[in-house]
């Protein structure tokens, strides 16, 4: 079996595909964000959903200035408003680590029966998240990962690995028998240990054909930023046969600099799954012709386990007894091919 195909694997039953809960994402579009936050949410059936013990979910992700985040933020919100049983306490993460962390200070306080937190960074959020824990309010760490596992309960976070993975066997695929190949890769915030391993999945699955990647620009996961890096990569590289961006967000601008360029000879992959991305993918008229999933739905995977830990109740479709310590989203494709089968799934850009 190849690396790439173990890293992806559920190890020690200890992960959980969190699609076993949820199916799907949401808009930040105004008009559209209660509606689709509820169509993204579901009530398990089963003694799981019958209310329960009350409890107070404390809640904090940065500021929605980005379509995935604010889709994570409208799915929880949504998410929590299914259960009787579930006060839903926001609070306000600020513009950068030390704000969040004031905030999680006087969250804790408070004393919710448990948190989930979507970390500003992951390692700098470490120590609030192990003050949390250790005052014993548990925490359910999103997406960015904590440094010590002992900072937090459950972790749910998607499968950067395999979204890397998934990005570069598509590209290995369109361009085997071609070493020489000229592959980009456009990259969120290299500080991130999830950028890290979306880069060393990409890597990994494209050394599986013979090809390797070339020029590289790390974003910040916005889309002034997509649209700067990709700019002087394009500058720099007058040909490139396929280019793969980390996020549907910042590609808003790496689209932007493809096209004030006048380039259009490679083939580009987008990453996270967003509306935008999939009208475009439909049109089939510009370089993006696929992209691969990384789900904002694992919010309210996040508030429904957040609820179970806090109530004391497992997973009812498992043997164990309580919730697993890893919940990992897999990473899907999408092309021109299935678009149809996952444009109401989309949130916007």
């Amino acid at each position: 079996m190849s690396n790439f195909s173990r890293r992806r694997m559920l190890l020690g039953g200890s992960a959980v595909g969190a699609g076993l809960l949820l199916s799907a994402c949401t808009s930040n579009d105004t008009g559209d964000d209660d509606k689709q936050a509820e169509d993204q949410t579901k009530v398990a059936a089963g003694k799981n959903a019958e209310p329960g013990k009350k409890v107070t979910i404390g809640f904090s992700a940065p500021a929605a200035d980005h379509g995935w985040i604010a889709a994570i933020t409208n799915n929880a919100k949504a998410q929590a408003g299914k259960y009787s049983d579930v006060t839903f306490n926001a609070v306000a993460a600020g513009k950068d680590v030390p704000e969040q962390r004031a905030a999680l200070e006087t969250l804790i306080q408070q004393k919710p029966d448990i948190i989930v937190l979507l970390p500003h960074d992951g390692a700098q959020m470490t120590a609030t998240g192990r003050k949390a824990m250790d005052a014993g309010i548990p925490v359910i760490n999103l997406d960015r990962e904590f440094s010590d596992p002992l900072a937090y309960r459950t972790l749910v976070k998607g499968d950067n690995y395999g979204m890397g993975v998934a990005a570069g066997k598509l590209i290995g695929t369109r361009l085997k028998g071609n070493p020489n190949a000229v592959i980009a890769e456009i990259a969120g915030m290299d500080e991130l240990p999830l950028t890290q391993d979306r880069s060393k999945g990409f890597r990994d699955a494209l050394a599986v054909f013979g090809l390797k990647v070339g020029p590289r620009q790390a974003a910040r996961f916005t889309v002034q930023s997509g649209q700067e890096v990709t700019a002087n990569l394009l500058q720099a590289a007058p040909k490139i046969d396929a280019l793969w961006n980390h996020d549907d967000d910042q590609g808003v601008g790496v689209l932007a600099a493809i096209k004030q360029a006048n380039r259009s000879e490679f083939y580009m992959v987008g990453g996270a799954g967003s509306l935008d991305a999939m009208e475009i993918i439909k049109a089939d008229n510009q370089p993006l012709k696929a992209t691969v999933t990384y789900s904002p739905t694992m919010a309210s995977s996040a508030i429904a386990l957040a609820r179970l830990v806090a109530q004391g109740k497992g997973m009812e479709d498992l043997v164990e007894l309580q919730v697993p310590k890893l919940v990992i989203l897999q990473s899907e494709t999408i092309t021109k091919e299935n678009v149809d089968q996952y444009m109401p799934l989309g949130f916007r850009s």
